[in-house]
């Protein structure tokens, strides 16, 4: 397992691929996920030659969980760094949920070294039900009862038709849960204090000037395609993509779909 100390705070991380590739492609995870959440993505992109960074944000299982709230310019200033620390100077950046949230920011902050992102399942506002969903998430991480978190929050992020075929997985998911220390919760609380305080970016999405690809599930309940509609409509060099049959983990319920969006709009935008 890897670490850095950045700004005071020991980040976990994982280098994959083709470690002397000249394009790098950076997966930024939602905020109850890991690193090893990507699996079904990290392989075609190794596959192709890509250098791939995974890393685990503050307050996410892996890495350190100081007091929170934290900013989403933390966050993309913190990855910013921990790639200077790796000798990455260009990215393209691959970000579901949160972490789509934090590639925005990250877009915006530091346009000189990103060559496209792609923003899978995220927003750039919030709407009342969006903040209920999330307050309703932060009660139950503040209970620490894994099996009951896990199951509070599985409708509101799976499809009807997934949920159907997956169920004996969700259990074997919701039972591994249990396994995890009590700070998995305290971070949470800090990542979900975050989302509601700090979200908003719509104002500054015009300041995005990479090539970006929107994609979103079109029976997410959490983050509906009208939050999609709102960075495509202000993101210049945008495309949009709405994936039918699929709910908000897209990396998880449509990954074969998902995965040939994500490496087409990649390699359009690579400079081999």
């Amino acid at each position: 397992m890897a670490y850095k100390t950045i700004n005071g705070t020991r980040l976990y991380y994982e280098i994959r691929g083709n470690e002397e590739g000249e394009e790098t492609v950076a997966f930024f995870n939602g905020v109850m996920a890991s690193a090893n959440s990507w699996s079904l993505q990290t392989g075609v992109f190794e596959r192709f030659g890509y250098k791939i960074l995974l890393h685990d944000f503050k307050g996410q299982l892996l890495s350190e969980k100081p007091e929170g709230p934290y900013t989403f310019e933390e966050h993309a200033q913190e990855a910013n760094l921990l790639m200077k620390e790796l000798g990455i100077d260009e990215v393209h950046i691959i970000g579901t949920s949160y972490g789509g949230e934090v590639a925005l920011r990250f877009a915006i902050d530091f346009p000189e070294i990103v060559k496209s992102i792609s923003i899978i399942d995220s927003v750039s506002e919030l709407d009342e039900v969006l903040k209920l969903f999330i307050r309703n998430w932060k009660e139950a991480a503040d209970l620490g009862d894994a099996e009951k978190f896990y199951w509070n929050m599985v409708p509101t992020i799976y499809n009807n038709s997934f949920i159907k075929s997956n169920i004996k997985m969700l259990e074997e998911r919701a039972d591994a849960l249990k396994k995890v220390s009590k700070d998995y919760f305290k971070g949470q609380v800090a990542l979900y204090d975050t989302f509601l305080s700090d979200v908003y970016m719509t104002d500054l999405l015009g300041r995005i000037n990479c090539p970006t690809l929107l994609v979103c599930g079109e029976q997410d309940i959490l983050k509906p395609r009208k939050f999609s509609q709102i960075m495509a409509d202000r993101i210049q060099r945008s495309e949009f993509a709405v994936i039918p049959d699929c709910g908000h983990v897209t990396i998880f319920e449509k990954p074969d779909i998902l995965n040939s969006l994500l490496l087409g709009f990649v390699m359009k935008n690579s400079g081999f």
